[in-house]
């Protein structure tokens, strides 16, 4: 049974003010995983491993898998430097919101009507429904998109499977189908082979990876926001921090969970990196577009032949499950805890109705937008696009509530840790701005 959140939050609080050194520290946390034994300490981070990776491996979704094909076809190599910071601030933003849920033993949204009002969370959690029902249709449709490759028409596909998430996650077993779901995503491991097989000019990947590439155009920008917004999304940081405190992770034993935080952030980026340049070496260098998930597959033929389409089918439909499934869930969670809701799975409908009913109608509204007649790929990159504009907002919460001593005790935010989210925060908001401006010239001005 998790400790009791208000047993946490008297024993943080009552701790000893913050020294200057007292903010969280990398070392700190290595030095605390390295004085357990070996054997122990394999052990305990396997009994731990699980919500940073399924958070990490969530986010390389159809959402994910999309725009980084589409990135590595059109610009190839040209932005592979990108990942790099990306990767520093996801691991930093996951960091916070793990942490913050082992200190304090509760949700983000439950914190934030604690410590802000009712307002703050209603508005809070309007643009948490607004990013995560744009990436539940995502999910829709990368599931049409996989079947769509064996031949599945989506009106049998989407309607099918949004049933299956729906009685999975109330009437089955959701671990189950949380590692098998998670097992048919590990299919995408297949790219760190092929960014191998594929013969990439590995001096160019270098250079790209070094050298920033920036333009000053919409275009530009958008793709730029949209890599951020498919990496570090709004609903892994919810998960994630439920996630921890649904495990019970306390900070006697945090140091393990950040372990796995930090192994699901780099390994996320890694294969995020293999897509991109499979994608450039073999769609970018043939001209090769990008407009359905045929186009997307097409990148492993060169690598593992008539296979590719079954590969990345399987990868795709398994990645979008998993986040169909995560999605709804986490967003309904996070909603009825804001306002005081009776929540949980294990429940009765009649003992949580507004629960359930949040996370019915994501599934059945996300799954009623891909039957119209929509393009799949621009569906599932302008919602990662939406999450990249709204995800400062959630970042300036999280940031205010982990550096309120109040709430965190000593375990606030250090000053790299804060100078990595803050630059976050506000490059995307200059970002946002800046695209919005461009539009707006573009409009007055043709």
């Amino acid at each position: 049974m998790p400790p009791k959140p208000e047993a946490i939050t008297r024993k943080v609080r009552g701790l000893a003010p913050a020294r200057r050194d007292a903010g969280v520290s990398w070392r700190r946390a290595g030095a605390a995983l390295r004085r357990l034994r070996p054997r122990g300490r394999l052990g305990a981070l396997l009994a731990l491993l699980g919500p940073g990776l399924i958070a990490a491996a969530a986010g390389n979704d159809a959402g994910g898998v999309t725009t980084f094909t589409v990135v590595g076809a059109r610009y190839g190599y040209s932005l592979l430097w990108a990942l790099i910071p990306i990767a520093i601030s996801l691991c930093v933003v996951q960091e916070m919101s793990a942490r913050l849920g082992a200190v304090t033993g509760k949700g983000l949204s439950d914190l934030i009507r604690e410590e802000f009002g009712v307002r703050w969370t209603a508005f809070a959690m309007l643009i948490l429904l607004i990013a995560n029902f744009g990436t539940t249709i995502a999910e829709f449709a990368g599931i049409a998109a996989a079947l769509g490759l064996f031949g599945v028409s989506k009106w049998l596909a989407v309607p099918a499977m949004a049933v299956l998430v729906w009685l999975v996650v109330v009437r089955f077993s959701y671990r189950v189908a949380e590692r098998v779901f998670l097992s048919l995503a590990a299919v995408f491991v297949v790219y760190l082979v092929a960014a191998f097989l594929s013969g990439p000019d590995w001096g160019a990947v270098a250079r790209a990876t070094v050298i920033p590439r920036v333009e000053a155009s919409g275009d530009f920008i958008v793709t730029l926001i949209t890599l951020v917004g498919t990496t570090i999304t709004p609903y892994m940081q919810l998960f994630l921090q439920s996630a921890v405190v649904d495990k019970g992770v306390t900070t006697e034993d945090y140091a393990r969970a950040r372990a796995d935080v930090i192994v699901g952030s780099v390994l996320s980026i890694v294969i995020s990196a293999a897509i991109v340049i499979v994608a450039a070496t073999t769609l970018h260098a043939s001209g090769i577009a990008v407009e359905t998930a045929a186009d997307a597959a097409r990148a492993l033929a060169p690598i593992v032949g008539p296979a590719a389409t079954v590969l990345f089918g399987v990868g795709l439909f398994g990645a979008s499950m998993l986040a169909a499934s995560i999605l709804p869930l986490s967003t309904a969670y996070a909603i009825s805890e804001a306002f005081g809701f009776e929540r949980g799975v294990s429940r009765e409908l009649r003992e949580a109705p507004v629960f359930f009913g949040l996370y019915s109608a994501l599934i059945a509204l996300g799954a009623a937008v891909v039957l119209l007649p929509v393009d799949p790929i621009r569906v599932i990159l302008a919602s990662q696009l939406v999450n990249g504009i709204l995800l400062p907002i959630e970042l300036v919460f999280i940031l205010l509530l982990i550096n309120d001593e109040t709430v965190m005790g000593r375990y606030t935010n250090g000053r790299g840790f804060n100078l990595v989210a803050w630059t976050t925060a506000i490059g995307l908001t200059i970002l946002t701005l800046f695209l919005v401006a461009s539009a707006l010239f573009e409009t007055l001005f043709g």
